[in-house]
Parts: C-alpha cells; structure tokens; sequence
C-alpha cells in the first residue's frame, strides 16, 4: 500500500489517496471516518456494478448504521441534472442528513456526479470516491472538481468539493477493456509533458510493463501521476492560475468530444488535443521538432488516437470559443516550452489555432 495526502492552500492535510492492489485495507481507512454512526450510499453505474458493487456493500454493511446503493445506466449521456435528481430523490427518502455519507464507486461520471451530489445535498455532505478506471485514478478522483454536463457542454454545472479519502484499488484496471485503460493515459501522460520531464521519460521507458498492467508498475505510475496533480492542485485549488496547466489538450479536446457526440473516449479526446497543442508549441519555436514527434510517437505507443474525421476545422474552433475556460473573450491555451515545463498562452490568433486543428483533422 500507498499512501498521499492532500493538503489545503493553509497546507493543512485534507485527505488521503490511497493506492492498493485489493480492497483489503479499505475498512481501516473507513475507520478514521467513524461510519460506524452513518448511512451510507454507493453511487455507482451499471458496468461496474455487477464486478464491484457486492464487494463494497459488503464492506460497508459490516461497518454502517445503514447501507443502501444507487445504480444509473453507464455512459456520459448520463451525466446531466436528470440523474442528479434521482440521486436527490434516493437519498431523500433513505432520510440522509448532513453527517452522513456518498461513496462514487466507478470512474470518472460517477466520481463527478456523485461529488456534485455531495456539494449540494443539503449544503454539503462528505462524500469519498473509489475510481474503478484508469482515469478517474489519476485525474477525476483528485482535486476537488465536480460537475455535469449540460446539453451536451461538458461540466458546465459544477462546484468544487473535496473528497474525505480517495481509496485506489489497481487491480479493477484488469477488468477494463484495452480502449478504457488507454484512454487513461491520455491524462498520465499530460502530467508528465506539463509538469515532470523524469516522469515522462519514466512512462516511456516502461511502455511494455505498463501495456501489460502489471500491477507493482501500476501503482508506481498512478502514484506518480497523482503526485503531480497533488501537488498543482494544492499550489491553486479553484484554478486561479498555475492549475489551468491541467487543461493541456482539453481545449480542443472537450470540442472533439462535443462535436463526434461522445462517440470518442474522454482520454483519447485529450491525446488528439495534445497533439494540436504540441504541434502549436512546435510552430511557435517553444519546443523542437524531435521533442514534437517524440510527443506524437509516446502518445502513439500507447494506442491513443492522433487525429480526428471531423470535416470543419471552423467548426472546432466554434465550439472552443464555447468552452467555460475562455476568459475575457479569449482562448486560454496551454503550450509547451518544453517536455516538463507548460504555459498559458491566451493571445493566439484564430489563424494560429486553426492551423494547429487543421494538423490533427483527418481528411
């Protein structure tokens, strides 16, 4: 076992990521919780229900006053204010009060629903997240930032909300299929390129380990991943600044996921995105040619796409300038000055971002 622990912006600890290879220890954890004088209630999606859902009930029914679950159908087309209010209605009538407790048992829809859930029930009720997909574990169970989408506009009803432990079982990455463990990587590698050249060249030199999920690489991994947005979200917890850095390739990213309707994964998304900004800090003169295509042959190795079929280039930048990240009128983009070191660029033209979606458009 593993062990973080998040602090605030005061660098008081509030609360612990925890990285096993089994749920063995998550009872110890649930001990520093007191559960034992609370209802509890697993917010979880209909695919990982039939792996995990018995297995964690269990858990919690040993330890609980009570313990009741609530399952929805899998798939972003869920993530809106419809299921939000069915999660209302269930913890309504369970009679849940503010010194009770929500458990997202899933990946990174679950996570974020259920931590909005948390945020607005009542004003607030804690809640802890247990990311069953390589995504979520590195990038959605961490930080604090919760949402939904809203008509079709990612998480543009959110709030941010800290979780009271993050608990990391790797061994649930051997159930997900070779496109949903990849699409992972789109975030773990975004860490390293924004943040960590040792971590990047890391990843690259255990390509082959990570590819087979061996599960002491993993832990190392999605322990290091997390250390890097530990360690930007505790320098700026509500994104006033140096936290806009994790949104590398998530500018184009989120319009490529509006625009072919979610039919991509959140993760490849981010890796077409990377591309665009690569290429962009590439023609800018930030970053060299051969840094560039070492970029695009890393995100390559690990199966994630590097172009998309979408017939407008303008139809992209449209839905960019839609993004709740613009600010003032303006793009805020994030660049490369070199693998480890990201900046915030906010002064580029149309011309210039269109030329950077052109190069990942798919004729």
């Amino acid at each position: 076992m593993k062990a973080l622990t998040v602090h605030d912006d005061n660098n008081i600890p509030i609360y612990d990521i925890v990285l096993s290879d089994s749920f063995e220890r998550l009872k110890s954890q649930l001990d520093v919780l007191n559960v034992t004088s609370r209802r509890i209630c697993i917010i979880t999606e209909s695919n990982v229900e039939k792996y995990y859902l018995e297995e964690i009930i269990n858990i919690f029914s040993a330890l609980a006053k009570e313990t009741c679950f609530y399952i929805f159908e899998a798939g972003e087309a869920n993530k809106n204010l419809h299921t939000i209010n069915c999660i209302y209605e269930k913890l309504i009538t369970c009679k849940f009060d503010r010194k009770d407790l929500l458990v997202a048992l899933g990946g990174g829809v679950v996570g974020d629903m259920t931590g909005y859930a948390a945020a607005t029930y009542l004003r607030g009720i804690d809640f802890i997240q247990i990311p069953t997909s390589l995504l979520s574990q590195v990038d959605s169970s961490i930080g604090g930032k919760t949402g939904v989408d809203f008509n079709s506009y990612k998480n543009m009803v959110g709030a941010f909300y800290q979780p009271k432990l993050v608990y990391i079982n790797v061994s649930t990455l051997l159930t997900l299929n070779n496109r949903e463990y990849y699409s992972g990587m789109g975030e773990i590698i975004k860490h390293g390129l924004i943040e960590s050249k040792q971590y990047y060249n890391w990843l690259k030199g255990n390509i082959e380990a990570i590819k087979e999920r061996q599960l002491d690489i993993l832990i190392d991994m999605i322990e290091g991943s997390c250390d890097i947005k530990r360690k930007i979200v505790e320098r700026d917890p509500k994104e006033q600044g140096e936290r806009a850095l994790l949104n590398f390739g998530h500018t184009i990213g989120h319009a490529i996921e509006k625009l072919t309707n979610f039919s991509l994964l959140h993760g490849e998304c981010v890796a077409i995105g990377m591309m665009a900004s690569s290429y962009l800090s590439f023609k800018e003169g930030y970053i060299s040619e051969q840094m560039f295509l070492d970029i695009k042959h890393t995100i390559h190795c690990f199966e994630l796409p590097l172009k998309v079929n979408l017939k407008s280039a303008d139809d992209i930048l449209k839905v960019t300038k839609l993004d709740k990240k613009m600010e003032a009128g303006q793009i805020k983009f994030i660049l490369l000055k070199d693998i480890g070191h990201a900046i915030i660029k906010k002064n580029l033209s149309d011309a210039q971002i269109l030329e950077s979606i052109e190069y990942i458009r798919e004729d």
